[in-house]
């Protein structure tokens, strides 16, 4: 697992044995690795969990409760995932039917993703109706859009779209 627990080990000497065990040969010392041999390191407070070894709890239990089915997941839905989320979002993009743009939510953001954070958990977070909005098209129709409001933008990326977030193997 990367950025796990760190671990002390022995020191460990790459070498290739001579054929000749008698002596005749010497051994020969191999090379480095190539790459990405050496991780960051990241600590983390005691209290802190990562999502991923969040969702490694969550794979665990999939793979021992096979017939079980996961519905209710927002255990992983974080303050910290949603704000990441919120980070990752397009700071140019349309306003919903809110009206709220990104300049606007990142004024008070602490307060907001908390906000969102207590609504979601208390199930009382309410996806708001796409604004409507209609681009030409070249043959003189028009194309229909659905703006998604940046806080149902921001459940939506946390959720789906970030990497860490979801449950693929």
């Amino acid at each position: 697992m990367m950025y796990g627990e760190e671990k002390s080990d022995s020191l460990i000497v790459a070498a290739n044995l001579a054929n000749n065990p008698q002596g005749a040969e010497s051994v020969e010392r191999r090379s480095g690795a190539k790459g990405n041999a050496e991780q960051p390191h990241m600590r983390r407070t005691q209290s802190r969990e990562s999502m991923s070894q969040r969702l490694s709890r969550v794979r665990e239990a999939a793979k021992q409760r096979k017939k079980e089915r996961f519905t209710a997941l927002f255990h992983l839905l974080t303050a910290e995932a949603l704000e990441n989320a919120f980070l990752s979002l397009s700071r140019k993009a349309a306003a919903g039917v809110d009206g709220v743009r990104w300049k606007d939510y990142a004024e008070n953001l602490k307060v907001n993703i908390a906000d969102l954070h207590r609504r979601l958990h208390q199930g009382s977070y309410r996806a708001q109706p796409g604004r409507r909005h209609y681009i030409p098209k070249a043959d003189g129709k028009q194309r229909p859009l659905g703006i998604a409001s940046l806080e149902d933008k921001i459940v939506q990326y946390a959720l789906v779209k970030n990497p860490e977030c979801s449950l693929r193997k």
